[in-house]
């Protein structure tokens, strides 16, 4: 073979094999079709979350959400995956029903207002917003800025102290939930259902009272975590619609956290909104079997959700100025030594003697044996849940939210950076452009909307 003639075969093989991969076939065509309408819709819907849990050591001159951290939701990450609206958390785990118990939370409480007005308005003004009003929201978005929310996860910091609802409100605070895990003096929890315990028989006769105060003032009413006979009883009471912050649905997952269809139509006709919740656990629950199992070995150790016992979680309790490594995220996405988690306390496990962890450790051995945990939750999962809540109540009544750096995540959607694969996910399903504006933020918007205008009405009386 001359040179020639080589240089020839070797133009032509190069000539096939480009064209072999310059070819897609039309299902290739077809996905990168729909990604591309995925990613415009993305970019021009507002993306709003309903429920990101916050640490205070992590809005402080030198450690805040400015930097990339080891937190599923920061700037960097909301930019990364195009996240407009975080509401941010001012939770406290729920502790003793008592003088003492009502100072500490609110004192807790407290430091988390302080920390996201610290943010906004000093550390990161040129980035993110605060937003006090759904016009707020809007306005903010329309100058490319990155928008905080301030929600309030358990009325236990209220005390019986009713004023202290307006305090909460003029600090911020835009949606409360009356309990969290554990019975709170204004309402039962659904940690209640798998111990048999109830406190106060749905809301106690204060709860009554701050659901009152709440739709005067214009503060949404959250029934995320609360029973549901609590739930049930706030959504007969509140003159204004209300929404679930972060719940799922329980027809598809089997979890007291999640709402069953009675909750749901009954939050229909009130007007409101269920933001599903992309918690691995509630997206996706165990056997009934290991469910018991886990509730049993719980009781046997003595790690219950009582009023005034449990729920504290450790979000947040870092104390700002402690020794603490900041957690900026290495580049392998790996944490620094010594930043630990997200401080979740394991239910109480925290609480146990070496011979009680012991004990727990061997019997959750026996337990993942006989019946192992369920494949992690992933986009599909979730997606299920949304499909189902669309189906019984309309897709006006739902919306999305992750709980993030509280539990929250599941696989591909696991922090505000990968925010994307949601949207993706919902036009795989069908779903329009209008359809999924409307489940990322404009129900939340609209019923928030609503909430203020039943104020303004209730204020004129």
């Amino acid at each position: 073979m001359t040179h020639t003639q080589r240089k020839f075969r070797i133009a032509g093989v190069t000539a096939a094999i480009v064209g072999l991969l310059v070819q897609t076939s039309p299902a290739q065509s077809n996905e990168a079709a729909l990604v591309a309408k995925a990613k415009g819709i993305h970019d021009r819907v507002i993306k709003l979350d309903t429920h990101n849990d916050i640490d205070i050591a992590n809005f402080q001159p030198e450690c805040n959400y400015k930097q990339r951290l080891t937190t599923q939701v920061n700037l960097p990450k909301m930019v990364q995956g195009d996240m407009d609206v975080s509401f941010m958390i001012a939770y406290v785990g729920q502790g003793p029903l008592t003088p003492e118990g009502y100072d500490a939370a609110y004192k807790e409480a407290s430091a988390k207002f302080d920390a996201v007005h610290r943010f906004t308005e000093k550390l990161a003004a040129d980035n993110m917003g605060l937003a006090l009003t759904p016009a707020d929201v809007v306005s903010l978005h329309k100058r490319g800025m990155r928008i905080a929310v301030i929600g309030i996860e358990n009325g236990y910091p209220i005390g019986t102290d009713i004023k202290r609802v307006k305090e909460f409100y003029d600090r911020g605070g835009r949606y409360m939930s009356l309990a969290h895990n554990g019975n709170s003096q204004l309402a039962d929890s659904n940690t209640g259902e798998a111990q048999g315990y109830l406190y106060n028989n749905g809301l106690s006769p204060l709860g009554r009272e701050v659901i009152s105060e709440m739709n005067r003032l214009g503060m949404m009413v959250d029934l995320s975590h609360p029973s549901k006979g609590a739930n049930l009883e706030a959504i007969r009471l509140s003159k204004a619609p209300v929404i679930a912050s972060h719940s799922g649905v329980r027809a598809v997952g089997d979890h007291s956290r999640n709402m069953d269809d009675e909750q749901l139509l009954a939050l229909k006709k009130n007007g409101g909104v269920i933001q599903i919740v992309g918690f691995a656990s509630y997206v996706k629950t165990d056997s009934k079997e290991r469910t018991a199992g886990l509730a049993k070995l719980r009781e046997e150790l003595g790690i219950t959700f009582g009023a005034g016992r449990g729920g504290g979680r450790g979000r947040g309790a870092a104390v700002a100025g402690s020794t603490r490594v900041c957690p900026v995220e290495h580049d392998d996405g790996s944490a620094p030594a010594g930043t630990g988690g997200r401080g979740r306390g394991g239910f109480g496990l925290d609480m146990l003697s070496a011979e009680q962890r012991a004990t727990y450790d061997k019997k959750m051995a026996e337990l993942d044996a006989k019946y192992p945990a369920a494949a992690r939750a992933n986009v599909k999962d979730f997606v299920n849940h949304i499909d189902y809540a669309v189906k019984l109540i309309g897709l006006d009544h739902v919306g999305i939210s992750s709980d993030f750096d509280g539990g929250g995540g599941i696989d591909g959607w696991n922090s505000a950076a990968e925010a994307f694969n949601v949207t993706l996910e919902l036009v795989r399903r069908g779903y329009t452009e209008e359809q999924i504006g409307k489940m990322w933020s404009g129900n939340l918007l609209r019923v928030w909307s609503d909430v203020e205008k039943v104020a303004k009405q209730l204020q004129k009386k």
